[in-house]
């Protein structure tokens, strides 16, 4: 039996694996390890803190050195074949072996080295435990996985950290059993789709973009869209693609209501146009969620419906007191179903 030998770029890239552990050092590395914990983070007094699930943010009781903060940021640069420095000092990156995404920033744009060091999800929790852990109720969980198989475009809205990829990834674990093809567009991998025809989608900075991906969709052949996080021009061409044929599809926005996360849309669609298409946006976006809290804390606000745009506002009405509407069959069904197997019959229906 012949003993093939390891490149030296995969002997390298354990090595600076291997550098990066050491410089986080082993409180950091067992943060990481935790379940418990979401996230990591250095501030520019040396100040680490962490983010729990269970008691949201503490500080960990320790200072970092300001060279050790300084070597971790570079090491994570290295480690992705990027570059960091006075002249560039912001670092956007995820780890390739661990899925972590990580925000580094160095003097002079901070007073000292400062990071953020965000966990991937490892799990996907269903809808039925969030009924269980009390984060919405019995009457939210079931609109939900209705508004899934109806088909329904929903736009979850939440401040940052208050898990909004969370709730996506249990729409997601719904829309899998639908047997529809499903396209996954994200900037970082967060999302989780166990759909038997995916497509996954990333953009690369520099190379393609949230809105070249969002336009490529189209010619993909998608049932669904899904967008890990809406934050710029991308946000009209998702809108025209769930609003012209491509319903059942999801997405995250920073906001904090559920009229706040549409008018967050026309903010960004503001980007591209000169006026946004408020009526197309009524139309497009069907439901909308607002998780509030952090942690433990995480409930759903409030499930509204948008029902219209009256030329003044959104209409907007409590999704659990209003009917679904009868969305028009997808223009290929009748095709789809002459050549291609059921969901039935791919075992993806109960």
């Amino acid at each position: 039996m012949s003993v093939v030998p390891r490149s030296m770029s995969a002997t390298s890239l354990d090595r600076r694996i291997q550098m990066l552990r050491t410089a986080m050092g082993p409180l950091i590395a067992a943060a990481l390890e935790d379940p418990d914990v979401v996230e990591v983070m250095l501030n520019p007094d040396r100040t680490l803190w962490v983010d729990r699930l269970s008691s949201g943010r503490a500080p960990m009781g320790l200072e970092l050195p300001e060279a050790d903060g300084e070597r971790i940021i570079r090491l994570v640069a290295a480690h992705v074949g990027a570059e960091v420095h006075r002249g560039q000092p912001l670092l956007s990156a995820e780890l390739p072996e661990t899925g972590e995404r990580f925000e580094g920033i160095l003097p002079p744009a901070a007073p000292g080295p400062a990071f953020a060091l965000r966990k991937r999800a490892i799990g996907v929790i269903p809808l039925e435990r969030y009924v269980l852990d009390g984060m919405m109720t019995s009457a939210q969980a079931g609109f939900l996985v209705r508004a899934v198989r109806e088909r329904q475009n929903v736009l979850i809205a939440g401040a940052t950290s208050s898990g909004k990829t969370t709730l996506a990834n249990a729409l997601l674990a719904e829309i899998a059993a639908t047997g529809d093809r499903v396209l996954v567009l994200e900037d970082t991998v967060e999302l989780q789709c166990a759909a038997r025809d995916h497509v996954p989608l990333r953009t690369r900075a520099g190379v393609v973009s949230m809105t070249e991906l969002v336009r490529s969709s189209m010619r993909l052949r998608p049932d669904r869209v899904v967008v890990g996080e809406v934050r710029g021009a991308e946000a009209l061409d998702l809108i025209k693609v769930w609003g012209t044929g491509h319903p059942g599809g999801i997405a995250t926005i920073h906001a904090g209501s559920a009229l706040g996360a549409l008018l967050r849309l026309e903010q960004l669609i503001l980007e591209v146009a000169v006026n946004p298409p408020r009526a197309l946006i009524a139309e497009a976006v069907n439901v909308v969620i607002h998780i509030a809290g952090r942690g433990r804390k995480r409930r759903i606000e409030s499930i509204a419906r948008v029902v219209g745009f009256d030329g003044v506002g959104y209409q907007l009405a409590d999704a659990l007191e209003t009917p679904f509407p009868e969305l028009p069959p997808r223009p290929d069904a009748a095709s789809s179903a002459a050549t291609s197997p059921s969901p039935d019959s791919l075992g993806e229906l109960p």
